[in-house]
């Protein structure tokens, strides 16, 4: 007796894969969340990250998979307030501020028409005035608003930690959501001498960002530079890989009061260090638009240009091939006499 093989039920199929795709981006948030709980800076008595990737992190899956991402997160979410603290009822409005802050960023980025490539001024605009700056106010309210509600945070120190807790991410998304959509979206090239190019740039910034984020002399403009050279010779790739790197370098060294924040209270601190991550961000972020808009636009009046040409050629060619409703030199059937002919 033969066996039949069925085929696979497609809701099976779709449930499945869901699953998986959940399951990912909870993974994906936590341990974004577990590395920005490495470096962590005190206002006011309370603890913030100056940077949280999970944002950064939830805003990308988002806008690659869709809405359906929002239960990952909240999953995610839950899982880093477990890593810290047990579970109790309050922490649940904490997965709601979390989740809903990424989704309104989502859902506000797809009405203006945003582009997960990144390459209109409008796209990086988009992405730092609603992705970030707007959607993150959720939850900073929420997180703050419930510190002082639950007495471990006093009222007056609301607009201190509001700041911190609101910039940190904020920054998130500025930083991470655009190097997540880049791998998405990565198409490398191959050409050698944009690599050496690429090479030489990766091993100056190793050596230059340590050194303007850890010297005590202030040198953190040398970075921009750096940021400049990325974003004119490689776009969003060059410019927000070079961007995260010196956020990175510059968290540490905030973290541990060296170098340009050092003697420093931490209010000083966290100020200089945002200040300085928020402006490095937009500039890398913008510029790399700006110069990805204006190749896109010179290459589409090419494009046309090329087109032109084509179609003035075909219609010079036209005009010198003879119409086949032109008589010929003497006539259909041979000269005639009063062509000049006996």
């Amino acid at each position: 007796m033969a066996a039949v093989v069925g085929t696979p039920d497609p809701e099976l199929r779709r449930t499945a894969v869901f699953a998986l795709q959940t399951l990912a981006v909870a993974v994906g948030y936590y341990v974004a969340g577990r590395l920005g709980l490495v470096r962590q800076l005190v206002v006011e008595g309370a603890v913030f990250t100056p940077i949280w990737p999970p944002t950064g992190v939830a805003v990308a899956c988002l806008l690659i998979l869709g809405i359906r991402s929002w239960l990952g997160i909240a999953l995610g979410v839950l899982l880093v307030i477990l890593s810290i603290t047990s579970l109790r009822p309050v922490a649940l409005v904490n997965v709601a501020g979390n989740t809903l802050a990424p989704v309104c960023a989502y859902l506000l980025l797809r009405k203006v028409g945003f582009r997960t490539d990144l390459a209109r001024l409008r796209d990086g605009l988009a992405l730092v005035f609603l992705g970030a700056l707007t959607a993150m106010l959720i939850s900073s309210t929420v997180g703050v608003g419930l510190l002082v509600l639950t007495d471990r945070l006093a009222a007056g120190s609301f607009w201190a930690v509001f700041l911190a807790w609101w910039v940190g991410d904020a920054m998130g998304v500025l930083i991470v959501t655009p190097v997540l959509l880049m791998f998405h979206r990565a198409q490398w090239s191959e050409r050698p001498t944009r690599w050496k190019e690429a090479t030489g740039l990766a091993l100056i910034s190793l050596a230059a960002v340590p050194f303007a984020t850890r010297s005590p002399i202030s040198l953190l403009f040398l970075v921009y530079p750096l940021l400049i050279w990325a974003a004119l010779r490689f776009q969003l790739a060059g410019s927000m890989l070079c961007a995260l790197f010196t956020s990175v370098m510059a968290t540490v060294a905030a973290t541990d009061a060296v170098g340009p924040f050092a003697r420093m209270t931490r209010v000083e601190v966290m100020i200089k260090l945002q200040a300085f991550n928020g402006t490095m961000a937009l500039t890398a972020l913008l510029l790399s638009a700006v110069i990805m808009e204006q190749r896109s636009t010179r290459r589409s009046v090419e494009r046309a240009c090329q087109e032109l040409v084509e179609v003035l050629e075909h219609l010079t060619a036209g005009d010198n091939r003879p119409s086949p409703y032109d008589p010929p030199p003497f006539g259909r059937h041979g000269p005639h006499k009063r062509d000049g002919f006996p």
